[in-house]
């Protein structure tokens, strides 16, 4: 689906910011940030992603912050057929 698609469809932007441990220096924080659609208050993009990193990345998660906000409102939309300004 395309973004317009997805947002149309309830979704939003959210975007996550990862602290974790180096590999090898565990007293080494770093940070990682990622962002996709997803759908709130469930975050099931976000989720499968942590699942992801905790089991294929070698950096441990010391913790995530994100935050969520939908693009487009249904709301947001209307039919304009014509529009003029008035000097």
């Amino acid at each position: 689906m395309t973004e317009t698609e997805l947002m149309l469809q309830g979704y939003g932007l959210t975007t996550a910011e990862m602290i974790y441990r180096m590999p090898d220096y565990r007293n080494v924080l770093n940070t990682f940030v990622w962002q996709d659609y997803d759908l709130a208050p469930d975050y099931p993009k976000l989720f499968e992603f942590i699942a992801f990193w905790h089991d294929e990345i070698e950096g441990p998660l010391h913790s995530v912050r994100f935050t969520h906000r939908k693009v487009i409102a249904p709301g947001q939309w209307r039919n304009v057929t014509g529009e003029f300004t008035v000097h």
